[in-house]
C-alpha cells in the first residue's frame, strides 16, 4: 500500500537535493532490458521517457553516486539489464560485500565528472 501512497518523483528529488549529496542505489538490476531502454517499459506505470533517460539525469545531478549489487559478481556479465545499469552509473557498481563496500565508499569520496552515455540497443 505504501508504495502507491507515498511517492517522490524523480524531478522532485533532483530539485530538492543538491549535487553534494551522495547517492547509493541497492538492487540486483535484473529485469528486462526493455524496462530500462524503452519509454513505457516500466511494469508499474507508463512513463513517456525511458528509465535510462531518468538514470542519466540522476547520475548527471549527483556526481557521487554508486550502485551496490547483491548478485554475485561472476553473474554480472550474463545479465543484459545489469550490464546496462552498470554502464548507466559509469561503472560505479560494486558487489554487496565488504570489498565492494570499501570500493563504493572510496568512489563516493571522489567527485566523478564523466556522465556516461548509454547505448540504447541492448542487442
Amino acid at each position: 500500500r505504501r508504495r502507491h501512497s507515498e511517492r517522490t518523483t524523480t524531478t522532485q528529488l533532483l530539485r530538492t537535493f543538491n549535487p553534494d549529496y551522495r547517492v547509493v542505489f541497492v538492487g540486483d538490476a535484473t529485469m528486462s532490458p526493455y524496462e530500462i531502454v524503452q519509454p513505457g517499459g516500466s511494469v508499474e506505470h507508463w512513463n513517456a521517457e525511458s528509465g535510462a533517460t531518468w538514470m542519466q539525469r540522476v547520475v548527471a545531478h549527483f556526481p557521487r553516486l554508486v550502485w551496490l549489487n547483491p548478485e554475485p559478481e561472476e553473474r554480472w556479465e550474463h545479465t543484459p539489464s545489469l550490464r546496462l545499469a552498470r554502464d548507466l552509473v559509469g561503472g560505479r557498481m560494486f558487489p554487496l560485500t565488504l570489498r565492494g563496500l570499501d570500493g563504493a565508499i572510496a568512489a563516493l569520496k571522489r567527485r566523478e565528472t564523466v556522465v556516461p552515455e548509454l547505448e540504447t540497443d541492448p542487442a
